[in-house]
């Protein structure tokens, strides 16, 4: 299966419905919304991409950066729809996501993600991220788990 992954307007009606699902299925995960700190929007959104399964096919993931400081970028919203997960899509986001990070500047990347999420945690530890202290808004939130990574240490992901 070839995965395309392109650049998307943050207000494109395709990314605004994936974001959408992505905070339906926390907040039925988690019995409510758990959003700590301001959510994302166009203007802290540093890059959006998309994930297709093939050149011009159904847009199926999504996933973006915001800058926390210089050297560093935290991942946001990073969603593959329920009935594709497990093909790849996410690692290939997230290794995307973290080339759009290097080229502007990032040696650092942070996440959050949630206790009942272990799809979630699985991934970013089969793709290098270790348990960090929770950080920013995510300090005291008993739901949260945090993740991060150093860009200079890990490595390039094979291609494609």
């Amino acid at each position: 299966m070839h995965i395309t992954i392109s650049e998307m307007a943050w207000d494109d009606p395709v990314g605004v419905r994936l974001r959408r699902d992505q905070e339906r299925e926390t907040i039925e995960r988690y019995g409510g919304d758990l959003e700590q700190g301001a959510k994302p929007s166009a203007e802290d959104t540093a890059v959006f991409l998309a994930a297709a399964e093939s050149e011009g096919g159904e847009v199926v993931g999504c996933g973006a950066l915001r800058r926390l400081d210089e050297h560093t970028f935290e991942l946001k919203r990073m969603y593959v729809v329920p009935d594709r997960r497990g093909r790849g899509i996410g690692a290939a986001l997230l290794h995307a996501l973290e080339d759009a990070g290097r080229e502007r500047g990032a040696r650092r990347m942070r996440l959050e993600t949630g206790v009942e999420q272990p799809e979630a945690m699985r991934l970013y530890e089969r793709c290098g991220y270790s348990r960090i202290p929770l950080y920013g808004p995510y300090v005291g939130c008993a739901a949260s788990v945090c993740y991060g990574i150093d860009l200079r240490s890990a490595p390039f992901p094979a291609p494609a």
